[in-house]
């Protein structure tokens, strides 16, 4: 079982920043909705918490307060791109030090994050935009489990 202690703190910060980047991503993805969606995100946390034991990478990572620096970002392309490249930091550091079983626990874990938060708020009259559907399949690829 892969934990926190298998990486460097850094690392560690990249993997916990995971969920809530790509989260903010689709957040940012298309107009509207963002306190049902920012809502969703904090729900995502919530959920996971209730399934602890299925991971112990996935209960440390819900155990600890998601937490996200927004203005970091001079823009949303910027949070886009430089968010999509730090998700495949992420998936590169756990092909390294996780199991492929907990590589799928952390990408599943992310797309429902993700997921929750597109489908939170209607937008140009579908539960999920093209804008927000094309991040949702971008975020998968970046953390797809092969190189």
């Amino acid at each position: 079982m892969t934990g926190k202690s298998d990486f460097e703190p850094d690392e560690w910060n990249l993997i916990l920043e995971g969920p809530m980047t790509a989260g903010m991503i689709v957040l940012t993805a298309a107009s509207g909705g963002m306190f049902r969606e920012t809502f969703a995100l904090a729900r995502a946390y919530s959920d996971a918490r209730k399934q602890h034991g299925a991971s112990e990478l996935l209960d440390e990572i819900v155990s600890t307060r998601p937490e996200f620096d927004r203005h970091r970002y001079g823009s949303n392309e910027e949070l886009h791109e430089k968010g999509m490249q730090q998700l495949g930091e992420v998936a590169a550091l756990l092909r390294a030090k996780a199991t492929p079983e907990e590589l799928g626990a952390y990408r599943a874990f992310v797309l429902a994050v993700a997921s929750k938060v597109a489908a939170a708020h209607k937008e140009e009259g579908q539960d999920v935009t093209a804008a927000e559907q094309g991040v949702l399949d971008e975020v998968r690829a970046r953390l797809q489990d092969e190189a």
